[in-house]
């Protein structure tokens, strides 16, 4: 099993849900978050002064998924949240050695699904 995390731009959430789902995807984490990458924060008016933010708002979607189709969940993330500027987003993912479905006491690929 493996945990992909896709951090994204806003715009784009909704189209990656509906990717993700389009592929059987039954369940997934979407939390609001800030960061700062190669783009370096960026400049905004207001009232009529100029803020300077070293953060980003972006969009953190986080989803289980079966090693086997570890590739096709990375492959709509990256579909979907394509834009080719800076700031598109990056994704990863890491082993996940224990799942425990909490209402039915399921345990490993099981409590995926």
């Amino acid at each position: 099993m493996q945990l992909v995390t896709a951090v994204i731009q806003p715009e784009k959430a909704g189209a990656v849900k509906q990717a993700l789902q389009d592929l059987g995807v039954r369940g997934m984490t979407i939390s609001q978050v800030a960061g700062m990458g190669r783009q370096a924060g960026h400049t905004e008016t207001y009232r009529g002064a100029k803020v300077q933010s070293d953060t980003v708002d972006k969009v953190r979607i986080e989803v289980l998924a079966h090693d086997e189709d570890l590739d096709g969940v990375i492959e709509a993330i990256v579909a979907a949240a394509h834009t080719g500027n800076i700031g598109d987003g990056k994704i990863w993912a890491v082993p996940v050695t224990q799942v425990v479905r909490v209402r039915t006491g399921e345990h490993g690929p099981d409590a995926i699904d």
